[in-house]
């Protein structure tokens, strides 16, 4: 009886202090799993507002003793992963700035793009930023816009991103309006939520207090509630997007507004299947050159980039203007040209490092410097206007811009914006189309025939013609050449290439290419000479001409083929010698059996 009350003492502690491995092992019973194990009950305050996240998908209510616990999320009727990207409900973040919508934004597509800085007197997000948001088993497509000023005067920046805001909201279902809890409700939350009700009547929108992570106890999180019901759509939502706090809450409230938006569909926006499009996609696999291609947007502030890629978009995308510096996220957006998909990344204005970029500029930077690592190509945007007026063509940024982007392989179009300002002075315009591919050439020698367009992103001259140059680059910079086409044209360059004894010319055993995006090539060498960088140059010039894809940059590196001698003599020694009969003129005699 003693042993049995110690025994049930220690089984007690056990599970007060929530230690399963202790209880299980007294019980004779397996380790539950950790889905399984009881969760933590949640800190007091507002009953409405318990925190949890989607990962955990429980709440936290404590079940009753002896009973198994239920999962209460409940999971969507739709299968979201199937409906197609331009059919999913829209989601639009809004809200005066500095509440949290860039962090939500990050938070939602489980990424780190959009920028997010502490500025209480900044705007960090001035363009509207669009991804593909993963909440629990739910897809919607998410929009991050820009800090909402309603006292702003007529054409500054708030006034063009509210107005970019508000045109954005008529391609939006649902809207979710942030408030900093911790400031409490400002009247220009107030001023915020009367805008919406002018400008987006028709949206369901649905109030989020962010940063709620520390104000749980003696009840302000209760009190901030009810602040919130003053702005007139509903119970609000306490989240923190920092920390992922409350976006189970998040979930639930979604979830059934989703689900109804989605039975309105046809066939509830569900992808049905469609043989025309799957054999279109396997031919794609094969083919390199037809898949999306991601085109980044670089040059120094205030060339135009912004201005390009709304007129590529033949939309107002991204905010313009005659300010240095105004773009500041990277915007990323897609398009169809000749039925191929098209990623157009805009980038922040590249600067050089001084040390002297402090917030969200130093951001900025390194943005910038990380989607040039990932396009297929770039697209270097010059100002003609400055070009005519000083004696280079490219300073000193845009030349490591290009070097750079040579340097990791990508395919390089130079664009000579703003020619439109000199049309009027005949001298200027022909002195910079005959200067710039010649300092191109210049400063980029390792590559020849770098494409240069010039046009007026403004007026919109040039757009099909930079489409088609960059399409053309981008075909180049996937091409693959079979090893047979690639030794009968090795054969014919050998030979017309002068050597100065047949004993210093190297001999290729046989060239191929192994890789494409970009093109590198690999010779084979059977002889103890090697190519020489000469030899190299000389062969990379030569395939550039003779299969028609310069402009981009091209590798060839060169590999030793073993001696076969040296190969058989190793085999022979290691192989065992077996019996055998040899006959002389003396007599016959039988070899004993040796091994090397």
């Amino acid at each position: 009886m003693a042993a049995a009350a110690a025994a049930a003492a220690i089984l007690r502690a056990a599970l007060r202090r929530s230690r399963p491995a202790a209880a299980a092992l007294l019980l004779h019973r397996p380790l539950p799993s950790s889905r399984s194990l009881l969760p933590l009950p949640p800190p007091l305050g507002f009953a409405g507002f318990g925190y949890s996240t989607v990962a955990d998908e429980t709440t936290a209510a404590a079940r009753p003793k002896g009973k198994a616990r239920k999962n209460p999320m409940k999971q969507s009727r739709i299968d979201f992963t199937k409906v197609d990207a331009a059919l999913l409900p829209t989601v639009i973040l809004v809200g005066r700035p500095n509440v949290g919508k860039s962090a939500l934004f990050n938070r939602l597509i489980r990424r780190r793009e959009a920028l997010v800085y502490n500025t209480p007197g900044d705007h960090v997000t001035r363009d509207i930023r669009e991804g593909i948001a993963k909440l629990g088993d739910l897809r919607f497509r998410v929009l991050d816009s820009a800090g909402l000023e309603t006292a702003a005067t007529s054409g500054s920046i708030l006034a063009r991103t509210a107005d970019m805001t508000g045109n954005v909201l008529a391609r939006s279902q649902f809207a979710i309006f942030l408030i900093d809890v911790r400031d409490g409700l400002q009247p220009l939350d107030l001023e915020v939520g009367q805008w919406l009700r002018r400008h987006a009547s028709g949206i369901h929108t649905l109030v989020a207090m962010n940063k709620s992570e520390s104000l749980d106890e003696h009840g302000v999180l209760t009190a901030a509630a009810g602040e919130a019901h003053k702005l007139g759509f509903g119970d609000p939502v306490a989240i923190s997007a920092e920390t992922g706090l409350g976006m189970a809450e998040l979930y639930e409230t979604l979830r059934p507004l989703f689900e109804d938006y989605m039975f309105q569909l046809p066939n509830n926006g569900l992808n049905q299947d469609d043989p025309t499009s799957e054999a279109e996609t396997e031919a794609h696999e094969g083919d390199e050159s037809k898949l999306p291609l991601q085109l980044a947007i670089v040059g120094r502030p205030n060339v135009g980039k912004s201005t390009l890629l709304n007129t590529l978009l033949q939309e107002q995308r991204v905010l313009v203007g005659p300010e240095a510096g105004l773009t500041r996220d990277s915007i990323r957006a897609q398009f169809q040209f000749d039925n191929r998909t098209v990623y157009l990344v805009d980038t922040a204005g590249w600067m050089e490092r001084s040390g002297k970029e402090k917030g969200p500029a130093s951001l900025s930077v390194v943005q910038s410097r990380k989607n040039l690592m990932r396009a297929h190509i770039v697209a270097l945007v010059l100002d003609g206007e400055k070009i005519a007026k000083s004696k280079s063509s490219m300073s000193h940024p845009e030349v490591m811009i290009a070097r750079q982007a040579i340097e990791e392989g990508r395919g390089l179009v130079v664009l000579v914006n703003k020619m439109d300002l000199l049309r009027e002075n005949r001298l200027l315009f022909d002195k910079v189309i005959d200067a710039v591919p010649k300092e191109i050439q210049t400063v980029i020698p390792q590559v020849t025939g770098i494409p240069v367009v010039f046009m007026s992103a403004m007026e919109g001259r040039g757009r099909i013609a930079v489409m088609r140059q960059v399409i053309d680059t981008y075909e180049k910079w996937c091409l693959r050449l079979s090893t047979s086409r690639l030794n009968r044209w090795l054969r014919k360059v050998m030979s017309r290439h002068s050597w100065k004894d047949s004993a210093t010319q190297p001999k290729v055993k046989y060239f191929t290419q192994v890789k494409a995006r970009p093109p590198t090539f690999v010779a084979f060498m059977s002889g103890k000479v090697q190519l020489s960088d000469t030899d190299i140059r000389f062969l990379t010039k030569s395939l550039k001409e003779d299969f028609n894809i310069g402009g981009i940059p091209i590798r060839v590196v060169q590999r030793s083929i073993p001696r076969k001698e040296t190969v058989k003599s190793n085999t022979r020694n290691t192989r065992p010698r077996i019996n055998t009969r040899m006959r002389t003129e003396k007599r016959t005699t039988v070899s004993e059996p040796t091994t090397s």
